[in-house]
């Protein structure tokens, strides 16, 4: 019988033995929970919509980051970058802008991820009684522009120097309809209020500006090809990112199929099919 209670009390220590190790595989197996991050995104204006669905599906893949959007122009974001501001991607809505930042040193290789056009848009009720691109050069028509220093302001007045060059518009076309600007905001998304407020009766902006929000109080007015600008939008990590590879992940979500296919979605030419 005492030989019994032992062989019994040897079996049930070898059970908790076994027990405890495998406690302690199992604990040590154990994947990580991964550490909580938060990824500023610096981005142009007129990415507004389109990446904010770019961040959904990208933080649903990567549930530990938090992707924090500041939208503005390109050259102040820009700016903020050189002045220090924590930033972990630039994506600009123009070259002159990111060669500002890669001169400075403040960004590693950029790359063109996708492309925009131009159009004209005036309120659904058009007051300026605008009907063609001609009609802007019309004495009395308030039109809205971005800044010379702004991606799409600067496209503006490109395509306007086109159209002077041809003899469907004159020479004096763009020098006409420059004489009407009433305003000249600081980003696209701000001429896109005024003119769907009914403060002008024309802006130039780009087609993927003219989102379903707003697809009721404004009409659009193509500008053609051989006068239109395309603008090429570039991405780049920035250099002093605590987050380099993150946000490099974030990058290639946006340079993937998926992130292409959303940004299709908004009306952007994109380089990536």
């Amino acid at each position: 019988m005492k030989h019994f209670a032992r062989l019994f009390l040897l079996f049930a220590s070898l059970v908790v033995l076994l027990v405890a190790c495998g406690d302690s595989t199992a604990s040590s197996t154990t994947t990580p929970t991964p550490t909580p991050i938060t990824l500023n995104v610096f981005a142009a204006a007129s990415l507004t919509e389109s990446f904010t669905e770019i961040s959904t599906v990208y933080q649903q893949q990567h549930p530990n980051i938090t992707v924090k959007f500041n939208f503005n122009g390109s050259q102040i974001l820009e700016q903020q970058i050189a002045n220090g501001a924590p930033a972990d991607v630039f994506a600009s809505a123009d070259q002159t802008n990111m060669q500002k930042a890669s001169d400075a040193g403040l960004v590693n290789t950029p790359q063109v991820f996708v492309k925009n056009r131009l159009v004209v848009i005036i309120p659904t009720n058009n007051p300026g009684n605008i009907n063609s691109l001609k009609d802007l050069a019309n004495k009395g028509v308030k039109i809205i522009l971005g800044a010379t220093a702004v991606p799409a302001g600067k496209y503006s007045r490109q395509a306007l120097a086109n159209m002077s060059q041809s003899p469907d518009y004159g020479s004096g076309y763009a020098n006409a309809v420059l004489a009407n600007v009433v305003s000249e905001e600081q980003n696209v998304k701000a001429v896109v209020q005024k003119v769907q407020l009914g403060e002008a009766d024309a802006g130039f902006v780009y087609l993927t500006d003219v989102t379903p929000a707003v697809t009721s109080k404004v009409k659009t007015i193509d500008i053609p090809d051989p006068y239109n600008v395309i603008a090429q939008y570039p991405i780049a990590t920035v250099k002093s990112s605590p987050h380099l590879s993150d946000a490099q992940s974030f990058v290639d979500f946006v340079l993937s199929p998926a992130g292409q296919a959303i940004l299709k979605k908004y009306n952007f030419i994109i380089i990536n099919g």
